[in-house]
C-alpha cells in the first residue's frame, strides 16, 4: 500500500469526524428603564451629549447615525427625519481616520422616522444656536461641517470616540449605573417591547436588516409576549388551582 493512499484514508476519516465547536454565549446588552432614562435626560440637559443621548434613547440610533445626521435629512414641514448618513472611525496605519459616508450600515438601516413635536422644537433650537455661534465666532467657526447637526460651539463635527469616552464619565459623575452608549439603543427596544410594540415594528424602527436580527437580540426581553401566550393557553383548559 502506498503512503499516498494511507494519507487519503486518514484525511477522509478526519473529515467525517464530527467536530464539536464550543458555542458562543449570546451577548445581552444592558439597558435603562424609563425612570433611569428620565434621570439621565435631566443630567445631560445643556451638555454636549444632550442631543446624542436623546437621539440614542428615543430613536434607537447608532452612534454612527447620530454623528452622521445632516440638516438635509430633517423635514420640518413633513415632520420626518431620515437616517441615511453615517460617520465612523477606523484605525489606518496606527492613525485614527474619520470616515463619512452617504450610506448606512445596511440598506434597511436607511429609514424615515416621525419627527415628534419635542424633537421638532429641539432641532430648531439647535439650528438657531449653531447660526448664533457662527456669527459670534466669525472666521474662527469651522464651515466644513455646516451640513451636520452634531457639531460643537466652533463648528467642529463630533468625533465618534468623543461620545464613547465622555458618556461613561457622565454616568460616573452622576452616580448612574454603568452602561455603554450603544445600550441606549437597547433601552429604546426594551421600552418599545414593554409598551406592546410588535417585534416587526421594532425591527423597522431600529433599522435591522431582517427580522431574525431583532428577534435574536431582543427576544429575551419580550416577556409580555410570553404572558400573552400563557393566558392563551390557560383559556384553552380548565385547570384546577
Amino acid at each position: 500500500m502506498c503512503w499516498t493512499s494511507i494519507r487519503l484514508k486518514r484525511s477522509t476519516s478526519m473529515c467525517r469526524a464530527k467536530v464539536e465547536r464550543p458555542k458562543q454565549d449570546k451577548f445581552y446588552g444592558s439597558f435603562y428603564d424609563k425612570e433611569e432614562l428620565n434621570k439621565l435626560f435631566e443630567a445631560v440637559a445643556g451638555t454636549k451629549l444632550e442631543l446624542p443621548v436623546l437621539l440614542g434613547a428615543f430613536y434607537g440610533l447608532r452612534r454612527s447615525e447620530i454623528i452622521g445626521l445632516k440638516w438635509s435629512a430633517v423635514d420640518f414641514e413633513q415632520n420626518t427625519i431620515t437616517i441615511n448618513h453615517t460617520v465612523t472611525s477606523c484605525n489606518l496605519d496606527g492613525k485614527c481616520v474619520i470616515v463619512a459616508k452617504d450610506t448606512t450600515k445596511t440598506k434597511s438601516s436607511r429609514r424615515t422616522l416621525p419627527l415628534v413635536p419635542y424633537f421638532h422644537e429641539k432641532l430648531l433650537a439647535v439650528k438657531a444656536q449653531q447660526e448664533k455661534n457662527q456669527k459670534l465666532c466669525g472666521r474662527s467657526y469651522n464651515k466644513e461641517f455646516l451640513e451636520y447637526i452634531c457639531v460643537d460651539e466652533i463648528g467642529d463635527r463630533f468625533k465618534p470616540n468623543y461620545i464613547t469616552t465622555q458618556f461613561p464619565k457622565l454616568l460616573e459623575r452622576n452616580g448612574f449605573r454603568k452602561i455603554r452608549f450603544h445600550d441606549l439603543r437597547h433601552s429604546c427596544a426594551s421600552l418599545l417591547l414593554a409598551s406592546g410594540v410588535p417585534m416587526k415594528n421594532i425591527q423597522e424602527w431600529l433599522g435591522h436588516s431582517d427580522f431574525s436580527t431583532t428577534a435574536n437580540i431582543y427576544a429575551h426581553l419580550d416577556y409580555s409576549s410570553k404572558l400573552t401566550s400563557a393566558s392563551a393557553m390557560e383559556s384553552n383548559f380548565h385547570l384546577g388551582v
